[in-house]
């Protein structure tokens, strides 16, 4: 019987101690980069500068009702959330602005009133998208923009 020599001791688990010896410098080396780097640290809501959201390129949405100046009614609108709002007026123009940054906005407009004409617009910045103009006893007007 012969006894196996260092050498053969080696050739048999070199792979091993390769292995062993690559993980113990690779932990050495993230370990040192993860601090010398600073991603060690926990993030924190308060600490650093950051950049507040600021609202851009607001656009206004003004829903419009004409007719005789006498008139008097009801108008139903939508606001920049979608939710329908009611309102009554006693004379004529009338008139409600929405302000909002949301790319699109559902825009609608109902009235009704005790004249025989009345119309309806809606303005976006300045600019009619819509218009109609109803005649009828007690007259009901009704705009709508998809996208505004």
């Amino acid at each position: 019987m012969t006894t196996p020599s260092t050498f053969s001791f080696f050739k048999r688990f070199s792979v091993i101690v390769v292995v062993v010896t690559a993980v113990v410098v690779t932990t050495f080396v993230v370990g040192r980069l993860r601090t010398f780097f600073g991603s060690d640290l926990p993030a924190s809501a308060g600490t650093g500068s950051t950049d507040s959201i600021v609202a851009f390129n607001p656009k206004s949405v003004t829903y419009e009702i004409v007719g005789p100046e006498s008139a008097s009614g009801k108008v139903s609108y939508l606001d920049a959330n979608g939710q329908t709002h009611q309102a009554s007026f006693t004379t004529l123009p009338w008139s409600f602005t929405v302000t909002t940054t949301d790319p699109g906005m559902f825009a609608n407009v109902v009235a009704q009133g005790d004249s025989a004409t009345l119309g309806c617009r809606i303005l976006v910045n300045d600019t009619v998208v819509d218009e109609h103009h109803a005649q009828a006893r007690d007259a009901q007007a009704f705009c709508l923009d998809k996208a505004a």
